[in-house]
């Protein structure tokens, strides 16, 4: 009998990802199914700010909002959350670990898992892959590189290498 393929290590071996620092994090739903947002192409005669300038509105579905929402209270926390974003399927974002106090710390495992836990308890079933993909920040390029591909994100949606075509995003293009 054949053994199944071994998956190959993702994180780098004997780092500390509960140590201080930034990190780049994305998180993919459960077969790529697009039910975070909705990319919004289409101008409403009344838009004001970018979405008159014709950029791409994100909105956000119920479980958008809540994930948006489980966001802001880890934030709340000992982490900083400042730049992300919510794409159809995925989620961006930069977390910044602070240096260990008095509250302790979480490491980035621990963040992730309590993000998809309480997401996936709320929308009542299986949301998320079981991995992530994540990027130590180690300068301060890097990371305005990051917060910028972040922000514009929306404007590539089509382009982005999670892109998925669905009924939604066909009716907002035209």
């Amino acid at each position: 009998m054949d053994k199944p393929p071994t998956r190959k290590a993702i994180r780098i071996r004997q780092f500390d990802y509960a140590s201080n620092g930034a990190y780049y994090v994305t998180i993919c739903t459960k077969d790529r199914r697009c039910v975070l947002s909705d990319v919004v192409y289409n101008s409403p005669a009344n838009a004001v700010g970018t979405t008159a300038l014709g950029r791409p509105q994100i909105m956000l579905t119920e479980i958008g909002k809540c994930l948006d929402e489980t966001i802001k209270i880890a934030n709340a926390g000992n982490v900083e959350i400042n730049d992300y974003v919510i794409m159809p399927n995925h989620f961006h974002m930069v977390c910044l670990l602070p240096t260990a106090d008095d509250r302790g710390r979480s490491s980035l495992q621990q963040v992730i898992k309590n993000i998809k836990s309480f997401t996936t308890k709320r929308a009542g079933y299986s949301l998320w892959q079981s991995r992530f993909y994540e990027h130590i920040i180690r300068t301060r390029d890097d990371h305005k590189e990051i917060a910028k591909y972040i922000h514009e994100n929306p404007l590539h949606w089509q382009d982005d290498k999670y892109y998925v075509e669905n009924k939604i995003n066909k009716e907002n293009k035209k």
